[in-house]
């Protein structure tokens, strides 16, 4: 039995596991029989929830080899100080949400210089996807994994990692898709106007390499819809990047940061544009039609090929197995092909329908009205923070 307050470190590198944190951050506080503690890093929506993040996210939010190997001294410094942290408080468990070339150097930093201190996963790299084998590394700095999707549990304890399936957390996003009617209005946006939502991602690579190739599109496709009208939602930390880089838009743009005109952008959207991630499940959610697409640098692509194993990059393509949601992944993100694709959703109603009967089948897979992922997760966790510790090997000294 838990006796006394809680304390609960997370650690999250970037805005989608802050999202992420914060939904768990509610769940444990509506279920914990005892006040807890939280610390650790996060960003905006966990300091709503109460976290003072030991240093901001942008510090920490890199993807691609290339992007990242630069950026390494400062990972590695920001990694020390949240390991330092960890071992001198000795919280009772240790989350680490999503970004693993962030937070799985924070889990291995913990789990070498103090072995007790338990250390969950909530959100694991999709290594059924590629490079399987770090399944079995996984498993010597964690002792347990919160996993989004049902087939994730077989598949990480063959390798000895005990897993838990809780539900994507993106399904209780689901209800703040609305709004949509009210933010056309506001934004002076005829209820009949064409309206692409674009989503070329929140890290600053992506705005490098996705933004121009979205920006080429819509400059094609203004020409072939009369009256298209562009929003785009994106997060502080890159706000400044992106008006810099849609100064002379082709269409009237609105660029939007606050959280709540997201999901509203969602629900007024036509046909959405997006970069492959979460915030593709998120569109799927609100049966948005939509076309992916994704470009890293050069290394990164050309390394990636030889360690991917599944056909797909969007998620809703993966759960389906089919392609459902037109994609387009490094050189065939073209703006011919993504205006195409892009056009092709506003005119021909059977596209559209095909793609919202899909995105239906997809919530079901991911657990649509069943227990709210975050809560279910929220559970798990108090139950194995209550279960006795394992034996576990002597602690280094730090």
């Amino acid at each position: 039995m838990v006796t006394g307050d809680l304390n609960i470190m997370l650690v999250c590198g970037e805005p989608s596991g802050d999202a992420l944190g914060a939904q768990l951050m509610a769940g444990l506080k509506g279920l914990s029989p005892v006040p807890i503690a939280f610390s650790g890093v996060g960003g905006s929506a966990m300091a709503r929830e109460g976290l003072q993040s030991l240093f901001a996210l942008d510090a920490t939010s890199v993807m691609g080899l290339r992007e990242v190997v630069p950026a390494i001294p400062r990972i590695l410094r920001h990694v020390k100080i949240a390991v330092d942290f960890a071992v001198r408080t000795r919280p009772d468990v240790v989350v680490v949400i999503d970004s693993p070339d962030f937070t799985h150097r924070v889990a291995r930093g913990i789990r070498k210089r103090d072995p007790s201190i338990r250390v969950v996963d909530y959100v694991a790299p999709q290594v059924w996807a590629s490079r399987a084998y770090r399944a079995r590394d996984m498993a010597g700095y964690f002792d347990l994994v919160l996993a989004l999707f049902p087939f994730e549990v077989p598949f990480f304890e063959t390798y000895g990692l005990k897993a838990a399936f809780v539900g994507h957390p993106v399904i209780e996003r689901a209800a703040r898709i609305t709004g949509g009617a009210d933010l056309r209005a506001r934004l002076g946006i005829a209820p009949d106007a064409p309206l692409l939502a674009l989503l070329p991602g929140s890290r600053t690579s992506e705005i490098r390499f996705i933004l121009p190739e979205f920006r080429q599109a819509v400059t094609r496709l203004a020409a072939r819809i009369p009256g298209l009208v562009t929003v785009l939602p994106t997060v502080p930390h890159v706000a400044e990047k992106v008006c810099a880089a849609t100064q002379g838009w082709p269409t009237p743009l609105h660029i939007l940061e606050n959280e709540a005109d997201k999901y509203a952008a969602f629900d007024a959207a036509t046909v959405a544009l997006a970069a492959s991630g979460t915030v593709t499940a998120e569109i799927a959610l609100s049966h948005t039609p939509m076309v992916v697409a994704y470009r890293v640098g050069g290394l990164t692509f050309f390394l990636s090929k030889f360690l991917m194993n599944v056909k797909f990059m969007a998620l809703i393509n993966i759960l389906l197995e089919r392609q459902v949601v037109p994609e387009f992944l490094q050189a065939a993100c073209t703006p011919d092909r993504l205006a195409e694709a892009v056009e092709r959703l506003f005119t021909d109603a059977d596209a559209r329908a095909a793609q919202m009967a899909a995105m239906t089948e997809f919530g079901r897979l991911l657990g649509e009205g069943d227990d709210a992922p975050s809560r279910r997760a929220a559970r798990t966790l108090l139950a194995f923070i209550a279960q006795p510790e394992a034996k576990k090997p002597e602690t280094k000294k730090a």
